[in-house]
């Protein structure tokens, strides 16, 4: 057989493959990697409702190594903030010091139809330590509620559990250019 003649078959394979594969039906972060210590713009896409429900509401609960957080406004939803107080207060870029962060972002009130999608985004700085951080997420439908709280035990991945909360993989900074 030539090799053009096998084409259609490669394409029929792996688009048999991709679409064998249940589609990922969770609210995930856009990227999947981020570097520890940065800042980062945490954009959660909501592919969609609860069982044929919309969306009315999605609560993210912030890691407690995140001092820092500030959500975006979204037209149409109301947003809230849950603070909780630090252990010590840090000391801002600004000079001005910091007794509290940010612990929760809800946003509410709008209505996300379960055939659309949208993205609720929070910039962020990250904490200085590799590995996966994970962002526990609820979200609230006209019709029940889907709870993507489940972080996966030590040595297990987010694929294990049933409803895994968004995350992102801290990585080391990357040397210069120059030191390479």
């Amino acid at each position: 057989m030539q090799v053009n003649n096998m084409k259609p078959l490669i394409v029929t394979g792996i688009f048999l493959l991709v679409t064998a594969v249940p589609c990922a039906a969770h609210i995930t972060l856009a990227a999947k990697e981020a570097t520890e210590g940065s800042y980062y713009l945490a954009v959660f896409d909501v592919p969609h409702g609860c069982s044929g429900s919309a969306t009315t509401s999605v609560s993210v609960d912030i890691p407690a190594d995140i001092v820092t957080a500030k959500p975006q406004p979204k037209a149409g939803w109301t947003l809230t903030l849950a603070h909780e107080k630090l252990a010590e207060p840090i000391k801002r870029e600004s000079g001005a010091m910091m007794t509290e962060r940010v612990s929760n972002v809800t946003w509410s009130g709008g209505t996300l139809p379960d055939e659309e999608f949208d993205s609720f985004t929070i910039l962020m700085h990250l904490p200085s330590r590799p590995g996966p951080l994970y962002f526990p997420t609820v979200q609230h439908c006209q019709s029940g509620e889907t709870r993507w709280i489940e972080v996966p035990p030590a040595g297990k991945t987010p694929r294990d559990v049933a409803h895994p909360p968004p995350y992102v993989t801290l990585i080391p900074p990357h040397p210069p250019a120059a030191l390479q």
